[in-house]
């Protein structure tokens, strides 16, 4: 789940064990495990399931988030991208998540 915390700076709530956090202007915005949010009665506002990409991605790679979002998108699936050094994770709606990954392991050109 991705959570805000308007009064936060980066490195607040490491209680909550994020898997990725981003320091925008308005607050800290942390992607916690939904276990997590529930415990803490935090809000969210959809529930989403992780997809790690297990090919091993190169951050200067072109080309390659754009082709992942390309197929979710043409399937109508919303995604969150980040970036690790060695995978992308893709996050998409629980419900749609089965689908996204059938889209993302299957080979467009076979």
């Amino acid at each position: 789940m991705y959570c805000s915390f308007s009064a936060c700076d980066y490195g607040d709530r490491a209680e909550l064990q994020p898997l990725a956090s981003v320091q925008e202007k308005e607050g800290l915005s942390l992607l916690i495990p939904k276990q997590q949010a529930d415990g803490k009665g935090l809000q969210y506002s959809c529930v989403l399931k992780g997809i790690t990409l297990s090919v091993n991605s190169n951050l200067e790679a072109v080309g390659f988030t754009a082709e992942i979002s390309r197929r979710l998108a043409e399937a109508d699936i919303p995604a969150n991208v980040i970036a690790g050094h060695y995978h992308d994770h893709v996050f998409v709606p629980t419900e749609q998540a089965e689908m996204a990954l059938e889209l993302l392991t299957c080979n467009k050109d076979s």
